[in-house]
């Protein structure tokens, strides 16, 4: 039985609803897909920035770390000093570097480290220029047996320039301060990090 112009259009019309169903429904699930992926990646960013709080948090509060944003990332300046005459990481200084350690890993693989080292005033500019890079780098080597990647940390000596107290040396009070290390973490421009060390000054 032949069948009907009438009938084929219906069956044609029928079928382009039910297209149009499966197209509605592939495009309402892709946009739920997508939904999820977002409110998914949203909530881990919110938990990487507490965890980044946290630790920066606990660096100032334990260890008495001061955190300053710098051009090329941030600056984090621990009480990490070294006695006259002398480049010995002290054991002293051990959980503040293991746990700066641990902080650059976490949030700042691949990142650029530079240990820079300084003097007190005592001696010659030269000699304390040797001292102070050969500080930087014990504190280098230090962090590095401690997992961050040899390639990424750089030793620089400053030497007596940068003191902290002008006319400290040797053992007057408040040498110490000029005899330390200072690290500069060079971050990737990166909105997440930077907001997570304002909001936690």
């Amino acid at each position: 039985m032949p069948v009907s112009t009438r009938t084929l259009t219906a069956c044609a019309v029928a079928m382009l609803s039910l297209s149009a169903c499966a197209t509605k429904g592939a495009l309402r699930q892709g946009l739920e897909d997508e939904r999820s992926a977002r409110i998914a990646a949203d909530n881990e960013q919110r938990a990487e920035i507490a965890a980044l709080r946290t630790d920066l948090r606990g660096l100032r509060t334990e260890f008495g770390a001061r955190i300053a944003e710098v051009a090329d990332g941030l600056q984090f300046a621990f009480p990490v000093h070294f006695a006259y005459d002398d480049a010995t990481v002290r054991s002293a200084d051990h959980a503040a570097l293991d746990r700066f350690a641990t902080v650059v890993q976490r949030h700042y693989p691949g990142a650029k480290i530079t240990v820079e080292g300084f003097a007190d005033p005592a001696g010659s500019a030269q000699y304390n220029l040797a001292l102070s890079q050969r500080r930087a780098e014990a504190v280098r080597r230090y962090v590095n047996a401690r997992g961050i990647d040899p390639s990424l940390v750089n030793a620089v000596g400053y030497g007596k320039s940068r003191l902290v107290r002008r006319d400290a040396a040797r053992a007057m009070p408040g040498a110490e301060l000029n005899r330390r290390v200072v690290f500069v973490v060079e971050t990737p421009a990166n909105a997440v990090r930077t907001m997570a060390m304002k909001t936690n000054e």
